[in-house]
């Protein structure tokens, strides 16, 4: 099964329906307070392995980074663990939302 993937502009109608899903910030820490998704948590993905206990395997996860590279690996490696993950292609380069610092 490959990984599914969600433009900003989908994710951003889907926050808009007052989504459930929650949002996965995988960049590290000083780049999430430059700049970050009001509803996003921050997990960098240096970190990632250490903090999937503190996720719901019957949660739908949202993951970003900046680009998007990022969070595919931070996605390829969740889903591998049995988590419901989109990767957002083009990260906050491409977020045309607001954004909380």
């Amino acid at each position: 099964m490959t990984n599914k993937s969600i433009t900003t502009d989908a994710l951003q109608a889907a926050l808009q329906a007052a989504t459930t899903d929650r949002i996965i910030d995988v960049r590290e820490q000083d780049e999430y307070n430059r700049g970050h998704i009001n509803e996003a948590v921050n997990m960098p993905l240096s970190t990632l392995a250490e903090h999937t206990d503190e996720l719901a395997k019957d949660q739908a996860y949202y993951v970003i980074c900046q680009k998007g590279g990022r969070s595919q690996k931070a996605v390829d490696y969740l889903h591998g663990q049995g988590y419901n993950v989109t990767n957002v292609e083009g990260g906050m380069d491409d977020w045309h939302g607001e954004i909380d610092i």
